[in-house]
């Protein structure tokens, strides 16, 4: 065994929450952060990202990051692959260089769940 990838895969689960922590706090940042939650029906849309009742920043936060950390203290099993960065890029051109660290951090989520994937 590799004991490079045995301390890649015990720090997994820090590293994901730290980036998810890090998604929230730019979010908030940024101001993109609802103070109340979306119609019900707007979260129970089947299209990928929810893009056509929320926002990509919705999203994220009604859905995405409670999903994550759910999964996280429950140790349940996490995506399989990830795509969020291009929808991101999309999604936040208009405001790229606030958002800049956001898009890292959404890079460093996927990045993270990809590699989980292929390890």
């Amino acid at each position: 065994m590799n004991p490079s990838n045995s301390s890649h895969s015990d720090t997994f689960p820090a590293r994901l929450a730290d980036v998810l922590l890090n998604i929230e706090v730019e979010l908030r940042r940024i101001g993109l952060w609802d103070a109340s939650p979306p119609d019900l029906r707007a979260l129970r849309s089947a299209q990928p990202f929810c893009y056509d009742t929320l926002t990509l920043a919705q999203w994220l936060q009604w859905i995405c990051l409670p999903r994550m950390k759910r999964l996280l203290e429950e140790g349940g099993e996490l995506l399989g692959k990830s795509e969020i960065l291009p929808f991101a890029e999309e999604s936040f051109r208009d405001m790229a260089p606030e958002c800049g660290a956001l898009l890292k951090y959404i890079g460093e989520f996927d990045t993270l769940i990809n590699e989980r994937s292929q390890g």
